[in-house]
């Protein structure tokens, strides 16, 4: 549109009074060309020139209208495909994260975690996508650009591939340690949100012990390090910009000389090389987007690699193609022979038991003995490397893993509970619970006595972790959960070790009521609540040493009998 206006203003148009004839595709060029001088020659000697000058402009404009909307109608649809993208990856490793083994996250910190799921994703939904428009738009438009330019000079168009390759080499020497600085960068991040996340959930300790100093050291250390590798990274991805933009002012200035000189000899149209200097520039633009996205591309490979680190992290745990649904337990459980170790040393030694249904088996021993290992493979939370454990002498790896652990209820040490409301907590593990039907639950776990008189009911929200409760009333909700779900085996890691006397007898009441009936291992450090166990099973690194009931233990006068003197329980 550029060259006709030009020639319509400087008088330069080519003078046709027949109107042309279309001879198919091939000849469009032509055909375009001689069609809009003969307008505007028929327009100018009618109308006058002006009127010719008014066609010209309005086809201009209506040439930039319609590259609008289409570039509206672009990012339109790109919108649904970038944030479709982003929903779909943030769903794939939330999926992944949440069916990954315990043993994974031993390794890793929450903040490195984090921060893949969030920064890392979302690098990558905008990096890759911003990209694609480019890498599918700004090629077209250097190629349409370029055949054009070859129409209007062969000549001068040679001196633009001097151009895109010597930038490309420049551009990729600056960009080779981009990759390894985002990745520095995203790491740092996971260590920083880690440190956040420590603080709060530890406040109470590092204020007890006066270490906010040393925190805020550690905090203030990395904030340093994640501010230098920021810098770092942000000032070698902005060099793209003004690299690209000198290198392409240098080939202007030679095109200049060049196309100026063809000017004057003759050899091309002042109106002609104009143009062509306007679409030589216009190169720039989709050149620079090219260069930028080679370096966006470096930083989002960084955070691309480290999503599907996750996303490719191999289950060790999962479910057999044959995995048998088992609905009820019958006879008893088997634990045969195990052997178990989380790095080198074995946590467990051929350690054999078994649990009768009805039956309530107790283990007890030091810390470090192995006993909350044992509540960790029966869930399948680890997988034993020897040995097996079975359930009506099915292996449970055999057992499809969602109904192992329908059968099983788990109440720890630590009494999680989630921000929602009492019935939201409680209702865990039967969302479609009646209010009546957990407030049995709580009556059963010695808790309604407390939660009746708040005025929101099971209804009061219990805060972040369960804060707005003590640590027994936490425990009774979390034991009336484990009441309401109703499994016919039942594990108590634990359960009321962090609970002062008053506390240890409602919730040590609350666990008798449940254990009613039920078969039950309890694990105890406490030896007052596990004397009416049917048997208990004395345990010290890893290996079983003695087992019988209460009184048979004490007759013994061995370890049990030592430890039971040492807690000055009689």
């Amino acid at each position: 549109m550029l060259i006709p206006l030009l020639n319509v203003m400087f008088g330069e148009t080519e003078e046709v009074f027949e109107k042309p004839i279309y001879k198919g595709l091939a000849d469009i060029p032509s055909y375009g060309k001689e069609y809009l001088n003969y307008v505007v020659t028929t327009t100018s000697a009618e109308k006058g020139p002006q009127a010719a000058l008014l066609i010209m402009v309005s086809l201009v404009i209506l040439m930039f209208f319609l590259k609008n909307i289409f570039n509206y109608l672009a990012m339109y649809y790109v919108t649904f495909l970038r944030n479709g993208t982003l929903k779909d990856l943030r769903l794939a490793i939330y999926e992944k994260v949440i069916h990954l083994p315990l043993s994974f996250y031993s390794e890793k910190r929450r903040g490195d975690v984090m921060i893949r799921m969030t920064n890392d994703v979302g690098e990558v939904q905008f990096s890759f996508l911003s990209i694609l428009e480019i890498i599918i738009k700004e090629p077209l438009t250097i190629i349409s650009v370029i055949v054009t330019m070859f129409y209007i000079s062969t000549k001068l168009t040679i001196f633009v591939f001097i151009f895109i390759p010597v930038s490309g080499f420049i551009i990729s020497l600056i960009g080779k340690s981009l990759k390894r600085k985002s990745n520095r960068v995203q790491q740092e991040t996971g260590i920083f949100l880690s440190i956040i996340d420590e603080t709060l959930s530890g406040l109470k300790i590092i204020k007890s012990y006066n270490s906010e100093d040393n925190f805020q050291e550690k905090y203030k250390e990395s904030a340093q390090k994640l501010y230098k590798f920021s810098n770092s990274l942000i000032n070698r991805n902005n060099l793209s910009t003004p690299i690209s933009e000198f290198l392409g002012i240098i080939v202007i200035a030679v095109l200049l000389w060049f196309g100026g000189n063809m000017v004057f000899e003759g050899s091309l149209k002042g109106t002609a090389f104009i143009a062509y200097m306007g679409l030589a520039y216009q190169i720039l633009t989709p050149a620079k987007a090219l260069s930028k996205a080679s370096y966006t591309l470096k930083g989002a490979m960084a955070a691309a690699d480290r999503v599907l680190e996750i996303l490719e992290q191999p289950n060790a745990i999962e479910n057999k193609p044959d995995a048998i649904v088992k609905e009820s337990f019958e006879d008893k459980i088997s634990i045969e022979n195990i052997n178990f170790r989380y790095e080198d040393e074995n946590v467990l030694k051929n350690f054999t038991i078994e649990v009768p249904k009805g039956k309530t088996i107790a283990l007890v021993g030091q810390s470090g003995s192995g006993k909350s290992t044992i509540a960790n493979l029966l869930t399948r939370f680890y997988d034993v490397q020897e040995g097996s454990i079975k359930v009506d002498g099915i292996d449970i790896k055999d057992i499809e893993m969602k109904s192992l652990r329908h059968l099983l209820g788990l109440v720890t040490q630590d009494s999680i509970l989630f921000n929602d409301s009492i019935r939201g907590n409680v209702a865990l593990g039967k969302l479609d619970a009646t209010d009546e039907e957990i407030i049995e639950a709580l009556k059963i776990a010695n808790a309604y006595e407390f939660i009746k008189d708040l005025p929101e009911g099971i209804y009061t929200n219990v805060g972040d972790a369960g804060n707005k409760f003590s640590g027994g009333q936490k425990q009774r909700i979390s034991i009336a959960r484990a009441v309401l779900k109703n499994p016919p085996i039942m594990i108590l890691d634990e359960a009321t070790s962090a609970l002062d006397t008053e506390s240890e007898k409602l919730v040590q009441v609350a666990l008798e009521n449940m254990m009613q009936n039920r078969t039950s291992i309890v694990i105890a450090h406490r030896l007052s609540t596990i004397q009416k166990a049917d048997n208990i099973i004395v345990m010290q690194k890893g290996e079983i040493v003695e087992q019988g009931t209460h009184n048979e233990l004490l007759a013994k006068e061995g370890t049990y009998s030592k430890l039971v003197m040492m807690q000055s329980f009689e």
